[in-house]
């Protein structure tokens, strides 16, 4: 089966570093902030550190969208009013793997629901124009068996192509289980086959 190819505007982003913003609306002080986070546990730890490290502040609201993991949190601001508009404005721009994340010093006037959506809204979208974005790269599993005269030569590949060797089993033949960018893969196995001329069994990665 070949490989799907991806079009490229449906490549998902993430970002390179983390990316912030901070404003002021009617008093209340809304501080911003976007960063690469690959689970859900990571971004409880990160959003844990963040209410340590600002004690005064009202609410800590927050939004993650990474690897099908998403997560919309209001944090005692009135139910949909924060978490959610947050996570949209990450669906929006085709992200993944990224936490936004908003602390909010209360300044005495109440913003109302629509207030509260386009205050939360904007601290992500600010961040996010401030942030590097890069294409995230899915990873493709590929297994190969190969005569033990072709070992160190396979093995010097997988390096050149700065693929990821998981595993090697010596067997009457040698398995190699490698990890690579699924936007190289086929080039890869092109080559492996070229150099390894016939004596390349692939097997199937699939389970």
């Amino acid at each position: 089966m070949g490989v799907m190819p991806l079009s490229l505007h449906a490549m998902p982003m993430t970002l390179r570093t983390p990316a912030h913003s901070d404003l002021l609306i009617k008093k209340s002080r809304f501080i911003g902030c976007v960063e690469p986070m690959a689970d859900r546990g990571l971004a409880q730890a990160r959003v844990n550190a963040l209410r340590a490290a600002h004690p005064g502040a009202a609410h800590v609201c927050w939004a993650l969208l990474a690897g099908g993991q998403s997560a919309a949190v209001d944090d005692g601001e009135p139910g949909g009013t924060a978490g959610r508009p947050m996570l949209a404005v990450l669906r929006h721009q085709d992200l993944d793997g990224v936490l936004a994340t908003v602390v909010r010093y209360f300044g005495g006037v109440k913003l109302g629901a629509g207030g509260l959506v386009r205050a939360y809204t904007d601290a992500v979208a600010q961040a996010l124009l401030a942030a590097d974005k890069l294409p995230l790269q899915r990873m493709c599993a590929l297994a190969c068996s190969v005569p033990f005269a072709l070992e160190g030569l396979l093995r010097r590949e997988i390096e050149a192509a700065g693929a990821t060797l998981q595993e090697v089993a010596h067997g009457s033949v040698v398995t190699l289980r490698l990890q690579l960018p699924q936007a190289d893969a086929a080039a890869f196995v092109q080559r492996i086959n070229d150099i390894g001329q016939g004596r390349v069994s692939w097997l199937d990665t699939a389970g």
